[in-house]
């Protein structure tokens, strides 16, 4: 089978953020995405989710350029304010027609 590389966008963020994020993606160049749910801790400690919710995970697949453009507005938009996490790993993936 022949694969395309990608990239793995995974954002883990406040679950108020989430709409927000999610229309950026797509404003950012992603063509979809998948929303989970995410617990741990971190730098800032265990999340306070009693009264906000849980974390959200977001996933794209994505090209190279795309990546670019989200890992950046993603540090520029949220890091000073909010606790937000945004990493990604190349992925081999079918059906590339499907994310570019």
């Amino acid at each position: 089978m022949e694969t395309t590389r990608l990239k793995l966008v995974t954002i883990i963020a406040e679950r108020i953020l989430e709409e927000r994020l999610l229309r950026e993606l797509l404003q950012l160049g992603a063509r979809g995405y998948t929303v989970g749910e995410a617990r741990g801790e971190g730098t800032r400690g265990i999340q306070a989710i009693d009264w906000e919710g849980q974390n959200v995970r977001i996933e794209t697949l994505v090209g190279a350029e795309v990546a670019e453009r989200i890992l950046a507005h993603v540090a520029a938009h949220y890091f000073a304010d909010y606790a937000v996490i945004v990493y990604t790993v190349d992925a081999e993936v079918l059906r590339s027609e499907k994310y570019l």
